[in-house]
């Protein structure tokens, strides 16, 4: 639970707060090694390295390793029908050796858009396919040689000629069948762009599948945008970023319940870009994000906490804010050390 401090919202010291680079297509290439180095000086412990449309994220993360100093690295989430269980460790290994610290990755189903139409790949039985990846990566990470034959995932005799990376391995997930795998084999359990009534019942799926399973709950983390004091610009940006996600599956529903109903309906029919960023209310940023000044930030950063929410990952807005150094700055002391 949060307390008042001083007429402050207080976090509890549980929930970290961490910082993502690569998420979204509309940020320019370079910011996001500046918001790396920020993050990094800032005192966040751990950076989140998207896997998308413009960056390889094994390449991004070991130039941000090579350009910080301490922060942890998670590099994902990774689509597992594109890469395999062998290649995923050998690249955080190698980013791991090169950047001297902890590597840690995060798997995830994807999106049609991306394994089918952008990799020519089949995305069917994707969660099988993740539920198997994760197996076969988590005894690649503890350095053994893999053995392992599923129905969509196989590898056999290969082991990293690497130290481990030592990271933790996290799954994205929202769908109960993704949910259950998470439960079973993952580290921390992800979610993106989501409110804290949202963040309260995955919550409570999670914790009732890890007692089917018999596991402690992996810790659960979601991505958020984040942008303090932001102008007509941030706000723009952090708009346009729910718009590639209104038709992607699962998210629609999701932000059909968060009051977004409409621009869903206007997605599934072919809106333009333009024409999506323009139904969305502005006050959708504040219902899915953490937009606002810095008093309601740390309101809606403690209701998230309230929920059940053990990380926030700040997707932080650069436009108007380079590297998201405003935003950024002001949340640092929200973060444990």
């Amino acid at each position: 639970m949060t307390e008042q401090l001083g007429g402050a919202v207080a976090l509890p010291v549980a929930m970290e707060i961490s910082v993502v680079i690569a998420s979204r297509p509309d940020v320019p290439p370079e910011e996001e090694l500046r918001t790396a180095v920020a993050a990094d000086r800032l005192g966040y412990r751990d950076l989140w390295v998207g896997e998308g449309f413009v960056w390889d994220a094994f390449a991004l993360a070991t130039a941000a390793g090579r350009a910080t100093e301490r922060i942890a690295l998670t590099v994902g989430p990774i689509p597992v029908s594109v890469r395999d269980p062998a290649s995923i460790a050998r690249g955080a290994a190698s980013t791991a050796a090169l950047v001297g610290r902890p590597v840690g990755v995060a798997l995830g189903t994807s999106s049609v858009r991306v394994v089918e139409r952008m990799h020519g790949r089949s995305r069917k039985r994707a969660v099988t396919t993740m539920a198997e990846s994760a197996q076969a990566l988590r005894a690649l990470f503890r350095g053994e040689v893999a053995d392992f034959a599923g129905e969509t995932v196989s590898t056999h005799g290969y082991r990293l000629r690497l130290d481990p990376p030592g990271g933790p391995i996290t799954l994205a997930a929202f769908g109960d069948r993704a949910i259950a795998v998470a439960a079973a084999h993952a580290d921390r359990m992800v979610l993106d762009l989501v409110s804290p009534e949202q963040v309260r019942h995955y919550r409570a799926k999670l914790d009732t599948a890890a007692r089917q399973v018999g596991r402690p709950a992996p810790r659960l983390a979601a991505w958020l945008p984040a942008a303090v004091d932001p102008g007509p610009e941030a706000r723009t940006q952090v708009l346009q970023s729910l718009v590639g996600y209104l038709e992607v599956a699962g998210y629609g529903e999701m932000f059909a319940a968060a009051g977004l109903g409409e621009a869903v309906q206007m997605a599934e029919v072919g809106a333009t870009r333009d024409e999506l960023v323009a139904a969305i209310p502005s006050a959708a940023a504040d219902r899915i994000g953490l937009v606002g000044d810095l008093a309601s930030v740390r309101e809606r950063l403690a209701a998230y906490a309230d929920a059940g929410l053990d990380e926030v990952a700040l997707v932080p807005a650069t436009a108007g804010d380079p590297g998201g150094e405003r935003t950024l700055s002001a949340l640092a002391a929200c973060a444990p050390r």
